[in-house]
């Protein structure tokens, strides 16, 4: 499943370097920091936030990159997994298929045993 996290990395990368879409996506990526950024509610709340967010519209690319992003900024296993139950219960069954995919994610990050 870690694929889709990269195939997602180089799809931002393109998007940043085509001249047609580089300065939507330097827009983006902005307003991606500023709002991911240490405030009120910590990085790590925002990026679980994120996943929640990413499975209950369905984005597996999403879902991916902000698992990634909760577990670099500290987020446990057991805190994004809490996370799938609650964009369960916002976005219904389809969540439960995405939220099946974040489990998976999840487990790449957190290997049984470790």
């Amino acid at each position: 499943m870690s694929t889709t996290k990269d195939e997602f990395a180089a799809g931002l990368g393109r998007l940043a370097k085509d001249p047609t879409t580089k300065a939507a996506y330097r827009a983006f990526s902005g307003l991606h920091e500023a709002a991911l950024a240490d405030g009120a509610l910590s990085r790590k709340t925002k990026e679980i936030m994120a996943v929640s967010i990413a499975i209950a519209t369905s984005c597996e690319g999403c879902i991916a990159w902000h698992i990634g992003g909760a577990v670099k900024e500290g987020a446990t296993r057991e805190e994004i997994a809490e996370a799938i139950s609650v964009a369960i219960l916002m976005g219904g069954g389809p969540a439960t298929y995405y939220g099946s995919h974040a489990l998976g994610y999840l487990d790449e990050e957190f290997p049984a045993g470790s």
